[in-house]
């Protein structure tokens, strides 16, 4: 299985990427989050220019973001940067929106934003709408400004196999943040297979996890500070997924369900707030903070960290592996650089 770093936004990353491509890496992402991260598109074109052979990702962007002309034109100019090197990955905001204090996009918004960016991207034209007007189009200069020739890799987010199947129908990968059970992977492969044979795709796509590791030495305390450094950005940005989401809170275990509600009173909102997004997404997916360790409750280190000896993980990733995951994509928090030297080492 390939191996990628994924990272948040902010100035200097590009030395972060070239020390990536250096350990052998095949990818580096950036998250798209703009009232917590810096911008996506600024940094990989840092990464672009100081770097010449990893993969350079969005993971991911949303139609609520930026229009469809808006962010082919950012892919297009990062695809002339770095020629065929571009992934993209494209989501219903999730996270991006409810920073913002609002909902996802619907899932059609999601299909119909991909298509056009595919389109654009390719130097077709496509459909535009704003309100009751719309009508097609294209790029008008394409030589020295962006970079339609060389191919952009697009993937869908998915959780579930109604958005699989949208990759299915677009021809598109799969990316997906900490799904760790084989049985989710093989049931978002099916239904994007299914989807893409119902329409006569046949492209050789890619399925991107991001997730964290965590090697345990001999005898290491599985629940220990060190793992929960490793792996508790995933585990806390699930607590704030059950804030927002009553019904996945509802299917919380108790000792999860309880540390949902400590995160509320460690960050003085509560789930009807209407402002609870201003305290929430504070450090969102940033270093755990010393005093949010005991949220990170056992059960949700087994769910959310690859945790364990490094044959247990060499089992886990084979089971993801032959479900249909090609690359695991891990976020370096504690010492970036120190880490990603450390899973070169350690991962094949």
């Amino acid at each position: 299985m390939r191996t990628g770093i994924v990272m948040t936004a902010r100035p200097g990353l590009e030395d972060l990427a070239v020390r990536a491509e250096e350990l052998g890496f095949s990818s580096f992402w950036v998250y798209d989050t703009p009232m917590v991260h810096g911008d996506p598109f600024v940094s990989l074109a840092l990464c672009a220019k100081a770097t010449s052979r990893i993969k350079l990702g969005i993971g991911v962007t949303s139609p609520a973001l930026r229009s469809a002309p808006a962010a082919a034109a950012a892919l297009g100019s990062l695809n002339a940067l770095a020629p065929g090197r571009i992934v993209c990955g494209v989501g219903t905001g999730n996270t991006a929106r409810r920073t913002l204090g609002m909902r996802p996009v619907r899932m059609a918004e999601l299909e119909s934003f991909t298509g056009a960016l595919q389109d654009l991207t390719a130097g077709r034209e496509t459909d535009y709408r704003e309100g009751a007007r719309a009508g097609r189009v294209r790029f008008l200069h394409v030589g020295g400004y962006v970079n339609t020739e060389d191919p952009v890799e697009f993937v869908v987010a998915a959780f579930g196999p109604k958005v699989a199947a949208i990759a299915g129908r677009l021809g598109t990968g799969l990316i997906s943040f900490a799904l760790h059970a084989p049985a989710a992977w093989s049931a978002l492969s099916q239904a994007r297979r299914g989807a893409a044979q119902a329409v006569g795709n046949s492209e050789k796509t890619h399925a991107y996890l991001i997730s964290s590791l965590y090697l345990l030495a001999d005898g290491e305390d599985r629940y220990g500070a060190a793992v929960k450094d490793a792996m508790g950005h995933i585990a806390v940005s699930a607590l704030i997924l059950a804030v927002e989401n009553p019904a996945f809170r509802a299917a919380l275990p108790r000792e999860e369900s309880a540390a949902v509600d400590r995160l509320l009173r460690l960050r003085g909102t509560t789930a009807v707030d209407p402002n609870r997004h201003h305290a929430l997404y504070r450090n969102y997916l940033g270093r755990l903070s010393p005093e949010d360790r005991d949220l990170v409750v056992p059960s949700l280190v087994d769910k959310f960290g690859l945790v364990g000896t490094r044959d247990e993980v060499r089992q886990q990733l084979n089971a993801l592996k032959e479900s249909g995951v090609d690359e695991l994509v891990i976020q370096p928090v504690v010492d970036p650089a120190a880490e990603m030297a450390e899973l070169a080492r350690l991962l094949p």
